[in-house]
């Protein structure tokens, strides 16, 4: 069943295979979508590129969302290439790598603000900019995480900064809902990525999941791109402003 067929849209956040946003692209496409792939830089658009090759249904677009600039140059080429798209998936985040070990209180001032402007407004940045060409029942998600909620040593600023991601998406919701643009979050548990590698104590973190969670096991990296596409696609109409979980249940454990 093609959930997403006929539907254009843009994933940004790809780095490299084990990219969450690089699994939510080629399931997209896998459930019938046209998508572009939205890399941060050049390093990263090779990466990309090198993905994409030789795969039907893909585009590449440079774009780092701290710069309106370039998000301005995304929406010219949606206009250009496309008219409207039926998606956006932002799946960016980013902490100084100092302010991920040793206490949170002892973040920096300009670390607190690298990571809650990386990791949270360009969501924001990102909708404002491509407001105008969202199809009306258009989806935006984005990637958070349990850190937002429970402390996880070594998460620190970054689990601040998905605290205010997601009360950006119950937000976002309200004011893109008259036109029935639905904004949620997916919530993964921890997923090999290079990112997740940046945390201190990660593998840790992974044996304790599959020792707590319902299943047993963390959740994989497929399990989330396909819960990403069924709340891009129709299915998911009814859903807005909601923090989803696919973590094998391991966020209902007490202890």
């Amino acid at each position: 069943m093609n959930l997403l067929e006929g539907k254009k849209g843009i994933v940004f956040g790809v780095a490299n295979q084990r990219s969450i946003a690089w699994a939510v692209a080629e399931a997209a496409v896998d459930a019938g979508a046209t998508v572009m792939v939205g890399a941060q830089n050049e390093r990263m658009m090779e990466s990309a590129q090198k993905l994409i090759d030789g795969k039907s249904g893909f585009s590449l677009v440079q774009c780092d969302l701290n710069d309106d600039a370039q998000i301005d140059a995304v929406r010219a080429e949606i206009e250009k290439s496309h008219g409207t798209i039926d998606f956006a998936v932002h799946s960016v985040a980013y902490a100084l790598r100092e302010d991920l070990a040793g206490r949170f209180v002892d973040t920096s001032r300009e670390g607190f603000k690298v990571a809650l402007e990386t990791s949270a407004f360009t969501f924001v940045a990102m909708a404002k900019g491509l407001e105008s060409v969202l199809a009306d029942d258009a989806s935006l998600i984005t990637m958070t995480y349990l850190g937002s909620l429970r402390v996880l040593p070594g998460y620190n600023v970054m689990g601040v900064a998905k605290a205010a991601l997601e009360a950006c998406t119950r937000y976002m919701a309200y004011d893109l809902g008259d036109r029935g643009i639905r904004v949620n979050a997916v919530s993964p548990g921890p997923i090999n990525t290079v990112a997740a590698r940046g945390v201190k104590g990660f593998t840790q973190i992974l044996d304790v999941v599959s020792e707590r969670a319902p299943l047993k096991r963390p959740a994989e990296q497929s399990e989330v791109a396909t819960t990403s596409v069924w709340l891009l696609s129709d299915l998911s109409k009814g859903v807005s402003g909601q923090t989803i979980y696919v973590d094998s249940g391991y966020s209902v454990m007490g202890l």
